[in-house]
Parts: C-alpha cells; sequence; structure tokens
C-alpha cells in the first residue's frame, strides 16, 4: 500500500496507524515497505516532526 503523497491526508494517516497498529516509526516503516526518511521530509516541509516519545507526528 502507497501512502498519500499530500503531507497532511500522510500526517493523519501515519498518525493513526502508529496510533493503532505500531509501536514506532521504524516498525511502520518496515511493515510498509516505505522510506522513514521521505516520509519524515514530506511531514517536516509541513511543519510535522515526530516524537519518538508519543509516537506520532506533531
Amino acid at each position: 500500500m502507497a501512502l498519500p503523497k499530500d503531507p497532511f491526508i500522510l500526517y493523519s494517516m501515519v498518525n493513526m496507524k502508529l496510533r493503532d497498529a505500531y509501536p514506532s516509526l521504524d516498525a511502520l516503516c518496515e511493515d510498509l515497505d516505505e522510506d522513514r526518511k521521505e516520509i519524515e521530509e514530506l511531514l517536516s516541509a509541513a511543519g510535522f516532526t515526530y516524537d519518538e516519545e508519543h509516537n506520532c507526528f506533531r
């Protein structure tokens, strides 16, 4: 399943998946065969950063 490229849809989808199914961003990326750096760059461009302690983008 390819993740959306729109940063706001991606933000919502990734946070939902992190909340419901994955203990970390690394686990999500490994399971979905996605590039963590690409996700972080797309979301960073929209002003979001990954908070490891809370396992979500803010």
